[in-house]
């Protein structure tokens, strides 16, 4: 008598295990198509596209920021030369401000300082005399301001400075050149306090 376990069964159909596993078709590509599809992906992009896309705002604010610093120095730089130049004519306006008032001042003492002069053509000023002192004292005082004195004979003429009360031709004589001095000429560092007035030798 036969066991219904010994039946073996009778289908056309295969089981699980003799038909394996079904093909996947929607499954990943093959690793050749996808390097294909990146190098597709690539084409057309340049270095700059690149660097341009990994560029934060962060970055670009602080470009837009180095670039106003650099505007600001060089505004910076040119007030301070502004600066300078204002500076240094402020100093150049003071220095002949001062000048001119000392000027000023000292033109109460040129009376003075043209009779010692006489004086000493005239042998009044004889030295140890009180009067000689006080000749000396009142020309330390002038020299001390920075008065100079100018006009001497044989210097060649100059109408900026001199001041030609009378002309005399002479012979032998090329240009004009000062023959007399009638008084002398004094100035203060740039400014004139008194042009020298002369006689002047001219050519015959």
């Amino acid at each position: 008598m036969a066991h219904k376990d010994d039946e073996q069964p009778t289908g056309s159909g295969a089981g699980p295990d003799e038909t394996g596993p079904e093909e996947n078709t929607s499954g990943p590509a093959p690793s050749g198509e996808q390097s294909e599809t990146a190098d597709a992906d690539a084409d057309g992009l340049t270095i700059d596209d690149i660097l341009g896309a990994e560029q934060t705002p962060e970055a670009a604010a602080e470009g837009a920021s180095s670039d106003k610093e650099a505007s600001l120095l060089i505004d910076l730089k040119r007030l301070q030369a502004e600066y300078a130049n204002y500076r240094r004519r402020t100093e150049d306006q003071r220095e002949r401000e001062i000048e001119r008032a000392k000027g000023e001042a000292v033109k109460g003492l040129l009376p003075v300082m043209d009779d010692l002069d006489r004086a000493v053509k005239h042998g009044d000023l004889v030295e140890g005399t009180p009067f000689a002192a006080i000749g000396d004292k009142v020309r330390a005082v002038a020299e001390r301001l920075g008065v100079v004195s100018y006009g001497e004979v044989g210097d060649v003429f100059d109408p900026q400075q001199h001041e030609a009360i009378f002309q005399a031709p002479t012979p032998g004589v090329t240009e004009t050149t000062i023959l007399e001095v009638v008084e002398v000429g004094y100035r203060l560092g740039s400014v004139e306090l008194r042009p020298a007035k002369v006689v002047v030798a001219v050519p015959a």
